[in-house]
């Protein structure tokens, strides 16, 4: 029962890590396209139609976008927010589910449309319920000297709020999206780029070792999890930790293996001493009680599998963990992953057999030798 139920609980507890990780990479997974392509050096680079086809053609690679991006300031009234805005192509939105993530209005960034963040919204308190004026974009203008008049020196563009968007708190407060030609407008780049953008329709990892291989030193290619490997990798490293923790206190349970093994070879001291007298040997006697130990720590184990597999159907099924409605998710996410379960078994069948060897050794030795 100690095991069962500790076991039980290193699968709920990694599942439900799963399923936080599971869902951070669902809302980047909006945003971000399946592999980036940026300039090793400086924000621009250019990209001719013959860069395009070579990346196009590589195997594995699906649809490729461009995008434009840098920070400007975007006022609306007498409010404004300096914000990072990217001019996309119309293949992100299909290389992303950017337009899936729109939960006011619509993703239209035909005739110089914007769609903004919520958090961009509520500091520029735009809404789309009224008439919405028309917001303005202010970039400084590339190459020019100074004037004395602030104005000359910014370019200014007049979009058309058109959607929000919902993703999570930072990417709502620090992103808005326009069409790639109003970014050239706005940016002063009617040339360069600043990504590009790939959906992928085999292998992700060969598509990115064959971009790194054909582009060279000059670009850099990434793929989701790495745009955001911070990210990740503290998700991940608090899923380690938690997996430790568990795995002390399984240590801990699996002393009642050791207490139980004790106390049955005590019982036993008589019948192993009439099998010794009868010719078993040394080996024969502790493999039996060897057998005794895998035998509890097996059938725990399987036991916390399964009441831990339980648990996390009804979670799926019911929701029966819920957050409150302020929540991106209104309910705890579990994500069943089936190394988890391997990983679990054999650590439990190690910490089993380790804990079984000291007293089958010890004790029998000492009965025999006495």
């Amino acid at each position: 029962m100690a095991i069962a139920v500790t076991t039980a609980a290193l699968i709920i507890i990694l599942s439900a890590m799963n399923g936080l990780v599971g869902v951070v990479a669902n809302l980047y997974n909006a945003f971000e396209p399946d592999i980036k392509i940026s300039a090793a050096q400086g924000k621009y680079f250019s990209a001719p139609d013959s860069l395009i086809s070579l990346i196009r053609n590589t195997e594995g690679v699906g649809l490729v976008s461009v995008s434009l991006s840098d920070k400007v300031l975007i006022r609306n009234a007498d409010q404004q927010a300096l914000v990072m805005v990217k001019g996309v192509d119309q293949n992100f939105s299909r290389i992303t589910v950017i337009d899936s993530a729109v939960v006011d209005g619509r993703y239209d960034l035909g005739n110089a449309g914007i769609i903004v963040g919520r958090g961009v919204a509520n500091q520029l308190q735009l809404s789309l319920n009224v008439m919405a004026s028309e917001l303005s974009l202010f970039s400084p203008v590339r190459g020019k000297s100074q004037s004395l008049n602030p104005e000359d020196n910014l370019n200014q563009v007049y979009c058309k709020p058109n959607g929000i968007f919902s993703l999570n708190e930072e990417l709502d407060s620090q992103f808005a999206f326009v069409s790639l030609e109003t970014a050239r407008r706005l940016l002063d780049q009617p040339e360069k780029i600043s990504a590009i953008e790939i959906g992928v329709s085999g292998s992700e990892d060969e598509v990115q070792e064959k971009l790194i291989e054909l582009l060279g030193p000059d670009f850099i290619v990434k793929n989701r999890y790495q745009l955001n490997d911070v990210l990740f990798r503290s998700l991940e490293t608090e899923k380690l930790a938690a997996f430790i923790i568990l795995a002390f206190i399984l240590v801990i349970a699996t002393f009642n293996i050791i207490g139980a093994l004790t106390m049955l070879i005590i019982e036993k001291r008589r019948d192993i001493k009439t099998l010794y007298s009868m010719g078993a040997g040394i080996g024969l006697i502790r493999s039996i009680f060897m057998r005794e130990g895998l035998l509890i720590t097996g059938v725990g184990a399987v036991a916390g599998l399964l009441l831990g597999l339980f648990v996390c159907w009804l979670q799926i099924e019911f929701h029966l963990v819920k957050f409150g409605s302020e929540f991106i998710v209104p309910y705890y996410p579990i994500e069943l992953q089936f190394q988890d379960f391997i990983k679990i078994f054999l650590l439990i069948m190690l910490i089993g057999f380790l804990a079984a060897l000291y007293p089958v050794r010890v004790f029998t030795r000492t009965d025999l030798v006495k």
